[in-house]
């Protein structure tokens, strides 16, 4: 775009409903693959006050004991103390898991889709992870409220956290940080004396804790900050709020900066192509752009259900690419096999690394495999 506009992503951390869920449908998935590598999982959690429902289609020959498991992923949290308004120690958990629809393993047996569907990927060079800056920060922000609160640093912090960053762009680059907002869940021990509204000091110990360590260098004194505004934040997480596997895939993605194929990633196996073909996506356009083909690189991918190629493969670079598109598109069809098995194979999705990727988004961090920028010599050549 032109001229200068402005763009906002959010971000939440893991003591937010939703991704308490994608962690406990995450770590199922985990526990099945560590023994089961063939095993079939559509796990989809449900939390609410002093409730945990796990359920969803399971295929697998190996045991989950699934209430030790969701206890110790409200631990890792930090729900477990009733100051923060859910137990992990007292509540009821349901197990209402059952097996996968045979007339849907006929299918990916054969190494057909898991179902069909259009999955996208996305890069950029705007920031060092090729990730859009507003969603990046958003989720660094999230991520320091949990390393503060886990330090003590700020004793009266809770699990639950959200955060939104507001960029102003100038001709598509970013110029300056134009907003952030913090919700941070707290204990009393901040109030004031009115008991309506954390106090100033505290305000300002949580801009300065938190977010100038992440934003401070983009920030100027234009910069406006909202912290708390509707005063207070003591209830919190799943006594506040109800909590479902699959509600964040903006977050989970590029928040909201490209269009989303609509399918959620947590609690599936990577036979699921909403799943591992969205993240095949991303490690094409990554490449692309890291090879410096283009600046900006969106791709749609579409799959039918019990097929296993591609129905459709489509690049945009938005007129940064130093080729034409369907050059790229003929690139990618030699140099990734795009079939369900392929990717699989190619970016290592049967090893457990599931629960790691329900907080902090998908994409942008080094840690997983559709991460790589090992194709950019193959790219290079082939166009």
């Amino acid at each position: 775009m032109k001229g200068k506009y402005f763009v906002t992503s959010e971000s939440v951390g893991n003591g937010h409903p939703d991704k308490v869920c994608d962690q406990i449908s995450d770590a199922v998935l985990d526990q099945v693959l560590k023994n089961d590598p063939k095993g079939r999982v559509a796990c989809e959690t449900f939390i609410s006050t002093g409730l945990v429902i796990v359920g969803g289609e399971i295929t697998t020959k190996t045991f989950i004991d699934v209430h030790n498991l969701v206890r110790r992923v409200l631990t890792d949290i930090g729900y477990n103390h009733q100051k923060y308004g859910f137990n992990c120690h007292t509540c009821s958990i349901l197990n209402a898991i059952n097996s996968q629809s045979p007339d849907i393993a006929q299918g990916v047996d054969t190494g057909g889709a898991g179902d069909q569907g259009i999955m996208y990927g996305y890069a950029t060079d705007e920031t060092k992870e090729l990730m859009p800056l507003p969603i990046t920060l958003a989720h660094k922000l999230v991520e320091r409220v949990e390393k503060v609160r886990k330090s003590g640093q700020l004793d009266y912090l809770g699990p639950d956290c959200k955060s939104q960053v507001t960029i102003e762009y100038d001709d598509d680059k970013p110029v300056r940080l134009d907003a952030v907002v913090l919700a941070c869940q707290h204990t009393e021990k901040i109030l004031d004396k009115t008991g309506k509204k954390i106090t100033k000091k505290a305000r300002q110990e949580i801009i300065d804790t938190i977010a100038m360590p992440i934003v401070g260098k983009m920030a100027d004194k234009k910069t406006k900050f909202y912290v708390n505004e509707t005063g207070k934040f003591v209830v919190g997480g799943p006594q506040s709020d109800t909590g479902v596997t699959g509600r964040k895939i903006i977050v989970d993605t590029y928040g909201g900066i490209v269009p989303h194929g609509g399918g959620a990633f947590s609690g599936k196996d990577p036979t699921k192509v909403d799943r591992s073909a969205t993240y095949m996506a991303r490690y094409i356009a990554k490449n692309i752009v890291a090879a410096k083909l283009a600046k900006k690189c969106l791709i749609q991918l579409s799959y039918a259900i019990g097929y296993p190629e591609p129905i459709s493969i489509m690049i945009d670079t938005c007129g940064t690419g130093l080729v034409s598109e369907q050059k790229l598109v003929s690139a990618v069809r030699k140099c990734f096999d795009l079939t369900p098995k392929g990717i699989i194979k190619a970016l290592n999705l049967k090893k457990p690394c599931y629960e790691k990727t329900a907080s902090y988004g998908h994409f942008g961090r080094g840690i997983f495999t559709w991460e790589k920028t090992d194709k950019i010599a193959a790219l290079k050549k082939l166009v």
